[in-house]
């Protein structure tokens, strides 16, 4: 099965194309703006390097958030596209549940917690096991991150995300090990692994939103 990953929803914009478990090309490169003009020629230079074409893959797959207001809505309309000119499925995958399918890998450990700072004394919090995910994305204060992590498991976790140092710290101190990981942002080679073993659907995946954006439209005059 060939897919077609992309991500743009944090600080990063990446691409992947995976044949099976072979990697058949993948770009990473941490951003924090900028995604909507790097994305369209990232995909088809992976696309060339990866001697594709798009009407040979069999599916799409692109982070829905939580993430940034404008970097979510930049990945999901350009695989929105896709998905209508190519008719293949697209698949939606979270962005801590990338995080936490990488963390498992890279911490070696049971339980993955992924911990997004999403400001304001806030985070974006998932949690999963080599069984699947058992926290969806939820948005706690960050003070609690922690407390919220240790109900949840029993054992050493591995931590990801932009906000796991400060909550590795927290768990240290109710008793609980975390194993640090490299993964900050997610990628779009886990997006793709994941997508590969979900269930096509014919639906067009949403934006995750766990809170509004802090843009606000100008209010009308009266």
């Amino acid at each position: 099965m060939k897919i077609l990953a992309a991500d743009t929803a944090l600080g990063a914009c990446s691409v992947a194309i995976l044949d099976g478990e072979t990697i058949l090309s993948h770009k990473f490169v941490p951003m924090e703006r900028g995604h909507a003009e790097v994305l369209a020629p990232m995909v088809d230079q992976t696309m060339r390097e990866a001697g594709l074409a798009f009407t040979k893959l069999d599916r799409l797959a692109v982070t829905t958030g939580p993430g940034t207001f404008t970097g979510q809505r930049v990945g999901l309309a350009f695989m929105r596209g896709l998905r209508v000119a190519l008719k293949k499925p697209l698949i939606g995958v979270t962005t801590l549940e990338a995080m936490c399918a990488a963390a498992l890998v890279d911490g070696g450990c049971d339980f993955a917690a992924a911990i997004h700072d999403a400001r304001r004394n806030e985070a974006y919090l998932g949690i999963a096991s080599h069984d699947g995910v058992f926290l969806e994305p939820v948005l706690v204060a960050l003070d609690d991150a922690a407390k919220t992590i240790a109900k949840k498991i029993s054992g050493t976790v591995a931590v990801a995300g932009t906000a796991a140092e400060r909550v590795a710290a927290d768990l240290s101190l109710l008793g609980i090990e975390a194993r640090m990981t490299h993964i900050r942002q997610p990628d779009a080679l886990w997006i793709a692994r994941i997508a590969a073993k979900a269930k096509a659907t014919s639906n067009a995946p949403s934006p995750l939103y766990l809170r509004a954006p802090d843009a606000k439209l100008p209010a009308a005059n009266p």
